[in-house]
């Protein structure tokens, strides 16, 4: 049987961060729901695009429409085997529900895999899940990070880091290092 792998995700969510590792686990084999609170499956989110173009943080321009296939208010935490946490700006907003909060702790209490991308660590942190961890992160988040007790790793922009069943990262350009190690987390 196939690992179900929960997606929190939402208005804004950064588009490569949602629609790469959506799809690469479908590929895969894995079963993925993508869920948003207040949506229902089959509506969808307007995501956004951020790129490095030199400036002094990422520029954001609009990106697709991105299809829910479930929905927030049905979903049981422990239904799921694993989470993925998309950056963007949604998590900005996405920290302040406590049912997405709840449910990000499940997963850490009950010891499931984690992964969380660029500005995901937001949630991580608003759901004290970091300390004594090491988390990377959009650089932006390394004081969200590090107050929430956790250890920010600072590393290159195309890597990923891998803390127990916690795997982070600090942007899309890191994706195939980040789901290589999710992945191999996920088998273990």
């Amino acid at each position: 049987m196939s690992k179900k792998i929960l997606m929190i995700t939402g208005d804004f969510a950064e588009d490569y961060e949602t629609m790469v590792p959506f799809q690469t686990l479908l590929a895969c084999g894995y079963s993925v729901d993508a869920v948003c609170p207040g949506k229902k499956a089959g509506q969808t989110i307007a995501t956004s695009i951020h790129d490095f173009e030199g400036d002094q943080t990422y520029t954001e321009k609009r990106g697709h429409n991105f299809a829910l296939n479930a929905t927030f208010a049905d979903i049981k935490a422990s239904d799921y085997d694993a989470l993925v946490i998309p950056g963007g700006r949604a998590p900005e907003y996405l920290r302040l529900n406590p049912e997405v909060i709840a449910a990000v702790k499940h997963f850490f209490d009950a010891d499931k895999p984690v992964a969380a991308v660029c500005h995901g660590a937001q949630i991580l942190a608003a759901a004290r899940v970091l300390e004594g961890r090491t988390c990377s992160a959009y650089p932006a988040c390394r004081p969200e990070v590090e107050l929430a007790g956790g250890t920010y790793a600072d590393i290159a922009i195309d890597a990923a880091v891998t803390d127990g069943k916690l795997v982070t990262a600090p942007a899309w350009p890191a994706h195939p290092a980040w789901l290589k190690q999710f992945m191999a987390v996920l088998s273990a």
